[in-house]
């Protein structure tokens, strides 16, 4: 499959999934709105969901696919089956030690990830009662995230990237099924998360026997190349995932603040995730792959060029997204979430959170491409490091800004940290020769910058003549907002084309033709 084919399946299913997810969004914020109910539970859901976004979203594979992928190209599918198997077990048994242990120390740990819920009666109690329902998601996502990392491997992209679609459903389901029958919505959602796992693990062992490489349990044990995942598997986590640790981080900060500011900073990382899921996790998952096979294999000309396509593709598509949500964070969180115990006032809260979660857009889907570039070469210690002083810039951003901004500032420091994160990743690979702009990307990405303004200003033009019908309580206001959405991806395409930023031939090109 090529890299464009591969790019385009998971990110076709990535945004199922985000339009399912806002369907689901929307939905809660209509029943729980920004609240104690709702503030619990996104806590309770974002603490198995980090390492969700952790492992299945790219750190574990990380570190599992080169080799799993260097075994199926040196020594076959059977060998490379063995040590899946046993990665599998061993994670088996670590998680479900790790998870026990957590549920146990729970009140403690809700001290250290929500220390601000204190001061509202009951919300810490109900906060712990909820994450305690939820948490042992990870152990089965966990799990997941290998089965996935097996079939991206092989060059099926299209189960993994379709299994979050089943948390969204089950989720939706989850909350119109159960909330008459438990004490809260929140109650509701946590034994969905709990079950999503479940059904998520089931659907993908299901696709592995299909591709005839079924992930069945052995005796765990700790072999030389077990251990060498061992090794790895922390630093690449804490390397490919600095935008989820500044979310924990921002959780935390944010349980400090007003109530109801987990709740905006949620809602507008959730819209940030559609253009991050759709072109960030769907290139690196695509890209990781095969950059290990062709590296192992020699083919350095084929590595270097597929490196140039993703970051142009990357670029191409983020810099809209990233203008557009920054010129009308407004409409877009009115139009999705105003309604219900959502008010207007939640809307203004959450849309300036959204504008600078926005302003770091780029810098996320570039971590995204560069670091399997290190991934891929087997390189874990470089990341960290880089991760390490990001994180540290993240939290002294934090501390400064929220003073200034409150929950807004909160955002801003996330975006800032990252963008010092990837450009210190692309110095990098760059100094060590790794990482060489081709004549093409260097040729394309001013164009891409010059469509870019060219969309942004039709927008700010659109927004501005469409201000009655995108205002709140306006009946028109969705209509009106697809409109200025869909103008803008038309008037982006023409002057992309125009401009020769991207070509339809070309894309077509790539499209069809295999690589590595």
């Amino acid at each position: 499959m090529s890299l464009l084919r591969a790019i385009a399946t998971v990110g076709g299913f990535t945004l199922l999934s985000r339009v399912t997810g806002f369907l689901r969004d929307i939905l809660v914020a209509g029943i729980l709105g920004a609240g104690t109910v709702s503030d619990a539970f996104f806590v309770a859901f974002r603490f198995p969901n980090l390492f969700r976004r952790l492992f299945a979203e790219g750190a574990f594979q990380a570190a599992f696919v080169p080799l799993f992928a260097g075994l199926l190209e040196t020594e076959g599918r059977a060998e490379a089956r063995r040590f899946a198997q046993r990665a599998f077990s061993v994670l088996f048994v670590a998680l479900l030690v790790f998870t026990v242990a957590i549920e146990l120390a729970m009140p403690l740990v809700m001290i250290v990830i929500a220390p601000g819920f204190d001061a509202v009666p009951g919300k810490m109690e109900l906060a712990t009662e909820l994450t305690r329902i939820a948490f042992p998601y990870l152990l089965f996502i966990s799990l997941v995230s290998l089965q996935s990392g097996v079939l991206n491997s092989l060059g099926r992209f299209a189960a993994a990237a379709a299994a979050p679609i089943l948390l969204n459903l089950t989720l939706i389901g989850a909350l119109l099924g159960l909330t008459p029958w438990v004490e809260t919505p929140g109650h509701a959602l946590a034994w969905g998360v709990f079950a999503a796992g479940v059904i998520q693990f089931a659907w993908l062992a299901w696709h592995c026997r299909r591709a005839g490489m079924p992930i069945t349990p052995i005796r765990p044990a700790l072999t030389a190349r077990v251990r060498t995942l061992g090794k790895r598997i922390l630093p690449v986590v804490l390397g490919g995932s600095l935008y989820q640790i500044n979310l924990l981080i921002g959780t935390i900060l944010a349980s400090l603040l007003a109530d109801g500011a987990v709740s905006w900073l949620y809602y507008a990382d959730r819209v940030t995730q559609l253009p991050l899921g759709v072109v960030g996790v769907a290139v690196s998952t695509a890209l990781l792959p095969l950059l290990s096979r062709q590296l192992k294999a020699g083919n350095w000309e084929a590595a270097a060029h597929n490196q140039n396509r993703a970051l142009e593709v990357a670029l191409l598509l983020t810099l809209p997204a990233a203008a557009a949500l920054m010129v009308m964070p407004g409409p877009v969180i009115g139009t999705l979430f105003e309604r219900g115990a959502f008010t207007p006032a939640d809307t203004a809260a959450t849309a300036a959170a959204l504008a600078a979660f926005a302003s770091g857009l780029p810098s996320y889907v570039l971590v995204k491409v560069l670091a399997p570039a290190f991934f891929a070469r087997e390189d874990t210690v470089t990341p960290v490091r880089v991760a390490a002083a990001a994180l540290a810039a993240n939290v002294i951003l934090n501390v400064i800004l929220m003073q200034i901004w409150g929950h807004v500032g909160i955002a801003l420091a996330a975006s800032l940290s990252n963008w010092g994160n990837a450009l210190a990743l692309g110095w990098i690979l760059h100094r060590r020769g790794q990482l060489v702009l081709d004549a093409r990307l260097k040729t394309r990405l001013p164009r891409t910058i010059l469509a870019t303004v060219l969309m942004t200003a039709a927008l700010a033009a659109g927004a501005w003549v469409l201000a009655t019908p995108l205002a709140a309580g306006d009946p028109w206001r969705p209509l009106a907002l697809a409109g200025l959405v869909m103008g803008g991806m038309v008037i982006y395409g023409l002057a992309a084309q125009i401009a020769g930023a991207a070509s339809l031939g070309e894309i077509s090109a790539m499209a069809r033709r295999r690589q590595g």
